[in-house]
């Protein structure tokens, strides 16, 4: 496992979350960074009205897009963690 700094560690998460924040947006759902550092990723259904909080991690080698309910996602596939999310707040 590499040893990374804080920053570093900081600008991965605001990176992995842009990329899903991009596919969420194109699914009709709304976004917005918050958290301190922007570190958590608020996605909001505007018809359903229904919410949840994504957050980025570390996780052994790789990073895992992480949300309520036991949700999970590996960020190289934005795009299917975007599905789930939707499916979510549907």
């Amino acid at each position: 496992m590499t040893v990374v700094g804080s920053r570093e560690i900081g600008d991965a998460r605001r990176h992995h979350l842009a990329a899903l924040a991009y596919e969420i947006e194109g699914r009709g759902l709304s976004w917005r960074l918050a958290g301190p550092g922007e570190s958590v990723l608020h996605v909001a259904n505007p018809v359903s009205r229904r919410q949840v909080m994504v957050v980025a991690m570390p996780v052994n080698d790789g990073w895992y897009y992480l949300w309520a309910g036991g949700g999970m996602g590996d960020v190289t596939q934005p795009a299917h963690a975007a599905d789930q999310i939707a499916r979510l707040l549907g």
